[in-house]
């Protein structure tokens, strides 16, 4: 169904493989980032060799103003949005939770928690058939360490994917009425640099062995899942959380 979709946290890992297979399929992306408009350009590049059109837009989706002018360039872009990708997110470097600040949980909040509402109502408010859209579907990334804990290292991250899992379900049941499906997928150990920001660049691949597939995934195998439930193949798919983990 999309033949436009906004992803946010798309300049790298999974957001950017995800915007790189939606423009494989032929739809066009609105690319978010915080901060390395480099690297989005660069997807967005990518995206248009693939056969899609994309355009870029610099934002924080924990400001509410932010989000909204993200839509806003979407739709002006685009016109009629089908698809969300809520990808944005962030990770502290790993610590035990007697060692934390309110401020580290404060931020995680922030952006994982509310960013992803603020990102899913700016889609619902524009792809729900009452509100005069034509459908769609949201794909929430989450996290294996909701249901892991991320005990010694990312018990607050753990708990801000928790809180997504969650959403993602008493949200599908509230807007599945209304043409849009919302999903979520819970990466496992994935090569990306979100572990580098984490302080561990390592860890994928230490921990990725641990797993029963014996390896870390990829983005690109995070994406394809991604692509899948925001298309039409998935039209009977609402409410799901799909663990894309190796096992783990």
């Amino acid at each position: 169904m999309p033949k436009a979709i906004v992803v946010t946290g798309g300049s790298r890992g999974i957001g950017a493989a995800v915007a790189r297979l939606a423009g494989a399929r032929g739809w066009n992306v609105a690319i978010n980032f915080a901060g390395n408009e480099t690297a989005a350009r660069g997807t967005a590049a990518a995206v248009e060799k693939a056969g899609g059109r994309a355009i870029v837009i610099r934002g924080d989706v924990a400001s509410e103003a932010d989000v909204i002018a993200l839509f806003e360039a979407a739709v002006q872009a685009f016109g009629v949005i089908g698809g969300v990708v809520n990808n944005a997110g962030i990770v502290a470097p790993g610590a035990p939770v007697a060692d934390h600040s309110i401020d580290r949980w404060r931020r995680l909040i922030d952006v994982n928690v509310i960013g992803a509402w603020l990102v899913a109502r700016e889609g619902v408010r524009r792809m729900a058939k009452t509100r005069g859209g034509e459908g769609g579907s949201i794909v929430n990334i989450s996290s294996a360490a909701a249901r892991l804990g991320g005990a010694g290292e990312y018990v607050d991250y753990a708990a801000t994917k928790g809180a997504i899992d969650t959403f993602t379900v008493g949200l599908a049941r509230e807007v599945g009425g209304d043409g849009v499906r919302v999903n979520a997928i819970r990466p496992g150990v994935i090569d990306t640099d979100i572990h580098a920001s984490g302080g561990a660049p390592g860890r994928a691949e230490s921990v990725g062995k641990t797993t029963p597939v014996g390896r870390a995934g990829t983005a690109e195998e995070v994406a394809a899942a991604v692509i899948w439930l925001l298309s039409d193949e998935a039209s009977y798919v609402n409410g799901a959380i799909l663990d894309v983990s190796g096992g783990r």
